[in-house]
């Protein structure tokens, strides 16, 4: 999925809770239960956002937002349904970039096609997740199939320490074995938990896991104190730790707690949590790219816009070497570049090739008018 946003803010990408000090629109903050060992649960809003298209298919958003950027490496949290794919047109995202992170897709209902630059075709299906890892750039197009009616699911993003982001792309595929104890079911497609471990490699510690809830339930989940972690009240309001989580809402908990307590109202609940070790690093989270600084950034638009056609290098810009200045990179030019190097050594093309016959890609919007500054 993408952040079709046409004014993309920058994304100062912070872990903990110095970035809001109960102020902050849509954020609110409550002690939590002591017994739980954490002493605040915060709880986010989340934010509408259009996936573009006449009959606009509205995801909520929140990760990230002005509050909050992180929780552990988790740095964009999309979830979307139950949505009637005939009257939402469904999901229907062309082809675009990503660097430096991972797309993590969950669908609880409905199912989606995947088709990305490094040469990958998947479904994707209740109950079984697919890990996209962009590292050096990738570009993928997601559509929902022809025989979905109903579309409900989420997508995550995890940023990659820096020693990893420039990995070669690449897809993973795991169904997990649901875990069943007195009133709910956990299927953990992420990290470990519940005595399970998913075989899906990640670059840090991650966890990822959907939760289903009996009426009146409770699950108690030990976790590791060094982690930040989140829940997802998808179908339901929820208590996480003694506090109130509203449906669509995230609630967040700080490292330090050894356990998350979460409770089922009076109707069945569906929840998602999410988790890992901070990332500790600084780093610049625009549009559908995750760098290191503003010059980073631009020069990942630069190179989508070049390989993609929209735009010619610009004087100065890096471009592959022996492309004539002033041209853009397509037609017979692109055939016979690729496998060289741009003039800062990134190889050609940044952002892969795709099959003929697709619709065409979707464009970056225009970068901002400030510097982008790393924060973290």
């Amino acid at each position: 999925m993408t952040n079709l946003e046409k004014n993309p803010e920058e994304t100062i990408c912070e872990n903990g809770p110095r970035f809001t000090e109960g102020l902050t629109p849509g954020v609110r903050r409550e002690s939590a239960d002591d017994a739980a060992g954490n002493s605040v649960v915060e709880v986010l809003e989340p934010r509408d956002v259009p996936l573009g298209g006449p009959r606009a298919m509205t995801v909520r958003r929140t990760l990230p937002q002005r509050a909050r950027s992180l929780v552990g490496a988790w740095c964009f949290l999309d979830f979307f349904g139950p949505d009637d794919v005939a009257e939402s047109g469904g999901m229907q995202v062309a082809r675009h970039p990503h660097t430096g992170l991972a797309t993590v897709s969950w669908l609880f209902e409905g199912r989606v096609d995947h088709i990305d630059s490094a040469g990958n075709w998947a479904t994707v299906r209740p109950g079984e997740v697919n890990l996209m890892n962009a590292g050096r750039g990738i570009t993928h197009s997601e559509h929902s199939t022809d025989d979905t009616t109903v579309l409900h699911g989420v997508q995550l993003w995890y940023a990659f320490p820096d020693a990893h982001r420039f990995t070669d792309p690449s897809l993973a595929h795991h169904r997990p074995t649901p875990i069943r104890g007195d009133g709910f079911e956990a299927k953990v497609f992420l990290g470990s938990l519940l005595g399970y471990t998913s075989p899906v490699p990640t670059y840090l510690p991650l966890t990822g896991a959907e939760i289903r809830l009996e009426p009146g339930a409770e699950l108690v989940v030990e976790v590791p104190a060094e982690h930040e972690h989140g829940v997802l009240a998808v179908s339901a309001a929820l208590q996480l730790n003694g506090v109130t989580v509203e449906k669509d809402h995230l609630g967040v908990v700080d490292d330090g707690a050894t356990r998350l307590t979460i409770t089922a109202g009076d109707e069945p609940t569906l929840a998602v949590l999410i988790g890992g070790e901070p990332l500790g690093e600084q780093i610049v989270m625009w549009w559908n790219f995750i760098g290191r600084s503003h010059e980073e950034i631009l020069t990942f638009r630069a190179a989508y816009q070049q390989e993609m056609g929209f735009e010619a290098p610009a004087e100065g810009s890096p471009i592959p070497a022996g492309h004539p200045r002033g041209a853009a990179i397509a037609g017979p030019d692109l055939d016979a570049l690729i496998g060289m190097q741009y003039d800062d050594g990134r190889s050609f093309p940044q952002f892969g090739e795709f099959p003929p016959g697709r619709p065409a890609p979707l464009p970056a919007p225009e970068p901002p008018n400030t510097r982008m500054r790393p924060r973290g």
